[in-house]
This record gives structure tokens, sequence and C-alpha cells, in this order.
């Protein structure tokens, strides 16, 4: 069968354009820690290559190792400067206003109408995810997801599939029947290697991106009065990403493994 069963969410640059104020709060820590470190828009668009906030304060701050006495010393500078930084974080999101981005809202109530099952994979932490959709959902809205993995959970960032695998275990579903919904590089071969059909959804950091895995590559998912644009892939007579064209790009993809693989089997006996 090639149905449509589960949508899996990423959630910082997908669920909202949230990437900004994490660059931002990062800043506002390096103040707070006295560091002369000053993220710009394009710097933080080459930091995302890395997936994380301790790892890129990590990969930024390498230099800096040699000055700390002990072996672990720099790890917990890392650990809380990346505190606070979440910590401001939080409180940009609590004082002003970081709305979901186009049609999330709409696909999430197709999709529970539709009877589909939803999730969320990300490499953010929990507290990031609730705070941000606690201001922007129902007060029920963790009940709409049947599986949350963040990296509270799961220490392995993307690009590692490690997190779509975990939604996978914990939902025990056929990664066939999925669908990934991403921002990023990273996100895209995670969901990829984890065997989901993905479609992307750029934004300021990724709109140059090349994501040569994805099925659909979109400026957003699209609302009746704002269409999505199409940067890559086929959307057919679709100007905005629903049940429906998730449900086609998921049933395209397994007809072509299906196909693939009794071609392959052809071969095999052909040439036996």
């Amino acid at each position: 069968m090639n149905q449509l069963e589960v949508i899996i969410f990423d959630v910082d640059g997908t669920l909202a354009d949230t990437e900004d104020i994490h660059r931002r709060a990062f800043n506002r820590a390096f103040k707070e820690f006295e560091l002369d470190w000053n993220w710009t828009p394009k710097l933080y668009e080459e930091l995302l290559a890395i997936s994380g906030g301790g790892e890129r304060i990590t990969y930024y701050g390498a230099d800096l190792v040699e000055h700390f006495r002990q072996p672990d010393a720099f790890e917990h500078f890392v650990r809380d400067l990346h505190e606070v930084k979440t910590n401001i974080y939080a409180e940009m999101l609590n004082t002003g206003e970081v709305p979901l981005r186009p049609g999330v809202e709409r696909l999430l109530n197709e999709a529970r109408e539709a009877g589909l099952t939803l999730a969320i994979a990300t490499s953010s932490t929990f507290s990031n995810l609730k705070t941000l959709l606690d201001r922007n959902l129902p007060e029920n809205w963790m009940s709409w997801f049947s599986a949350i993995a963040t990296c509270d959970i799961v220490s392995r960032k993307k690009p590692s599939p490690a997190v779509y695998q975990s939604v996978i275990d914990i939902l025990k579903i056929d990664p066939a029947h999925g669908i990934a919904i991403e921002d990023t590089v990273n996100g895209c071969v995670a969901a990829t290697s984890a065997g989901l059909a993905t479609v992307i959804t750029t934004h300021f950091f990724t709109r140059h991106h090349h994501f040569p895995n994805a099925a659909l590559v979109l400026d957003s998912l699209g609302e009746p009065d704002h269409p999505f644009r199409l940067i890559q892939g086929d959307a057919g007579a679709h100007d905005l990403v629903d049940v429906a064209l998730l449900e086609h790009i998921v049933a395209e993809r397994n007809e072509h493994v299906q196909d693939t693989a009794q071609w392959e089997a052809g071969i095999h006996v052909a040439t036996a």
C-alpha cells in the first residue's frame, strides 16, 4: 500500500521562522559573557550547517579551548553559555510575536481531520519547542502529536537520521508511509536517510541552498490567499501543501521504488 499515514515536522525554521530569533539570542548571550563575538546573518547562515546551538558554539569557539586549564572546562563553558542563550530565546518568544509560518496550522488541522498521525523530530530542545507552540496553538497541542523527539532524548543531531528513526520506532511505522517537513540541508539529509519522503520550505537562511533528494522545495506551505512559490520538483496543479499533495508525493515515491525493485529483480533473473 502506498498511502500516507504520518507527517513529521521539524521545528525551527519549519513550524516558525525562528532562526533569526536564535541568532539574536546568541549575540545577547555573548555580550553577557563579555565575548566579542557577533553572529551576522551571513555568518549564521554558514553556521546552520552545524545542527545544535551548543555544537555551533563549540565549533565557533574552538580557539578558546587552550585557555581553559581543566579538560572539561570548555565543555562547561559551552553548556553554560548555551543555557543562557536558551533562556534569552524563551524570553524573546514570550515578549514578542513569533507566528507559525504560512500554512502550518492549516496543514496540522487538515491532517488531524484526515486521521493522519502527527509527530515532531527536532534538534532543538523541548523547552524551546514548548515555548513556541504554547504561544501559537491551543492548550491541548501536545495531544495532537503522537511522538515528539528532541535533542533532550536524542543526542545525535541532524544530519544524523537518529531523531527521525526515534520517531519511526516510537510510532512503529514503515517510513515508506511517512513524510517529513523540513527547512535545512541537514534536516533533509536526516529525513531522507531515515527513508522518509521530504518537503522543504525554505526561508532567509536556506533560500540559496540545494536540496537534491527533496521531493519538493517551496518557499512556504502556502495559504489559499498566498500560494507557495515552487523552487524544485513537480507540485502538479497544487499551489499550497495539503493532505492531497502529500499523499500524492508518498504514493509516487513508493511506486517508483516498487518499479525500480521489479526492474532490478528482472535484470537479476535475466542474468542468472
